[in-house]
């Protein structure tokens, strides 16, 4: 069975319109609905599909997944997806130009678009036709159309702060140079530690620890990543995203599921068997009982484990050009 293709190459964006006889923006609205099928919402039922195109040109997909069992707050909206899928599979700087949604997006996701930076020059084309009094003529606007009162990192942050799909590097290391001190053996590995560990363990462990030097928490300080390993030993890494209004951020097991997702781990989350949480000590924000409490529910024979960490550098700055 073929995989589901969450990210379209430059090239074959290209060849697609061409294909078609379409302008690269007119097959934006003409994917949403192959987008839409993707999407899991065993709850709700209700089906969303955002298709992004990027600075380099190529075409990123969001869907919107639920998680039965678990409160409707631990789902992952179509355009927090699509955010994640190009944070994760795109370039450095890769920036998000336009948008084609079935749905109009939500409040949360007006919200959660306002972290990037140009997020005022995004345009955004609605497709479903009980949302014509948003986008009557059928066209791209800006998002300042749909939010034009907006609450956002300006109102927060400083100018030198890098915000969503821009590079961060939180300057954390492991506690005790990867290996966890013995006054915590419940942050071992099982107990185990990088001595007797396997090189699989340890390169889950170091790419959780990437994953949460990449996170976006300026409001909190309290950055996390997740890293994820299925079956086959392949290895989907997440990072903690937040919000200027909190509610709307993405925890880090939420976007390392997207990694998985995007990057063809399959149609359920049973292949997933290792998750690692990396954290810093004592943060006031801890995704540790989410993250145990969201793996155990979509794959309960996944082994979860975490690991502190601490700051060996204030280097959360926007990198100079």
């Amino acid at each position: 069975m073929e995989r589901p293709q969450f990210v379209i190459e430059a090239s074959e964006v290209e060849s697609m319109a061409k294909k078609s006889g379409l302008s690269i923006l007119q097959l934006l609205p003409s994917l949403v609905k192959t987008a839409q099928k993707l999407a899991r919402p065993p709850i709700s039922k209700y089906h969303v599909g955002a298709v992004g195109l990027s600075s380099d040109g190529r075409i990123f997909l969001g869907v919107n997944l639920e998680f039965p069992g678990l409160p409707l707050h631990h789902s992952v909206h179509a355009e927090q997806f699509l955010i994640t899928n190009i944070a994760i599979n795109g370039e450095t700087n890769t920036q998000l130009k336009y948008i084609a949604v079935s749905s109009a997006p939500c409040g949360h996701c007006r919200q959660f678009l306002q972290e990037i930076r140009s997020a005022s020059d995004i345009q955004i084309l609605i497709t479903s036709t009980e949302n014509e009094g948003d986008n009557q003529d059928n066209v791209f606007r800006p998002i300042s159309h749909f939010l034009p009162y907006r609450f956002g990192p300006d109102d927060l942050l400083g100018k030198d702060v890098p915000l969503l799909l821009e590079p961060h590097h939180n300057g954390l290391i492991l506690n005790d140079n990867g290996n966890i001190p013995n006054s915590n053996p419940q942050n071992l590995c099982n107990g185990i530690a990088d001595s007797e560990a396997s090189q699989e363990e340890i390169e889950l462990k170091f790419a959780a620890l990437e994953a949460a030097n990449r996170s976006h928490a300026p409001y909190s300080g309290c950055p996390s990543g997740v890293a994820l390993m299925d079956l086959e030993g392949k290895i989907y890494k997440g990072s903690y995203m937040e919000s200027a209004a909190y509610n709307p951020s993405l925890g880090p097991v939420q976007a390392a599921l997207v990694g998985y997702l995007a990057s063809g781990g399959g149609d359920g989350y049973d292949k997933i068997v290792v998750g690692v949480l990396v954290e810093k000590e004592g943060a006031v924000v801890r995704q540790e009982g989410t993250a145990r409490l969201l793996l155990n529910s979509v794959s309960p024979q996944c082994d979860f484990r975490v690991f502190n960490c601490n700051s060996g550098s204030n280097n959360c700055k926007k990198p100079s050009s």
